[in-house]
């Protein structure tokens, strides 16, 4: 006798828009949106682009940050060399980490000096926008 099998809905809704998603029309041609684990939140005030990302636990030369070609990348690895004497562990997770995140930046960022800052297991960055470009005054040759 053959099993029944339930059909669920919403599965094969979830998969199909899965694969829409995932299409490369969504994607910006030759570069990279978003790629990584590490949660970000990104802002705007008037004079800088601001990325603030959740670090906790991680101490300030365990994070690298670089910009490079409007790509934002921030790594962070941290490892626990110290081992308690006594105790018999059942699971250790807490004694290595890594996270990652590469951020294409807006076209009106280039590569410029970033300010890091990194307090209660947030890492501030402070990327400078440029000052918007002024209208030019265009001076008419006359000719004779």
């Amino acid at each position: 006798m053959a099993d029944i099998v339930r059909h669920d809905p919403f599965t094969s809704l979830r998969q199909t828009m899965d694969r829409l998603f995932d299409d490369s029309f969504f994607r910006t041609p030759g570069r990279l949106f978003d790629e990584g684990t590490l949660p970000v939140d990104i802002s705007e005030t008037d004079s800088d682009l601001v990325v603030r990302a959740s670090v906790p636990g991680f101490e300030k030369d365990e994070i690298d940050v670089n910009v490079n070609d409007g790509v934002l990348s921030i790594k962070g690895q941290h490892t626990e060399e110290h081992e308690e004497k006594g105790e018999r562990y059942y699971r250790r997770e807490r004694s290595y980490g890594a996270v990652s995140r590469r951020i294409a930046l807006p076209g009106i960022v280039a590569d410029a000096d970033v300010d890091a800052e990194l307090k209660g297991g947030v890492l501030t960055l402070r990327i400078p926008l440029p000052e918007k470009a002024k209208p030019k005054q265009i001076e008419i040759k006359a000719t004779d």
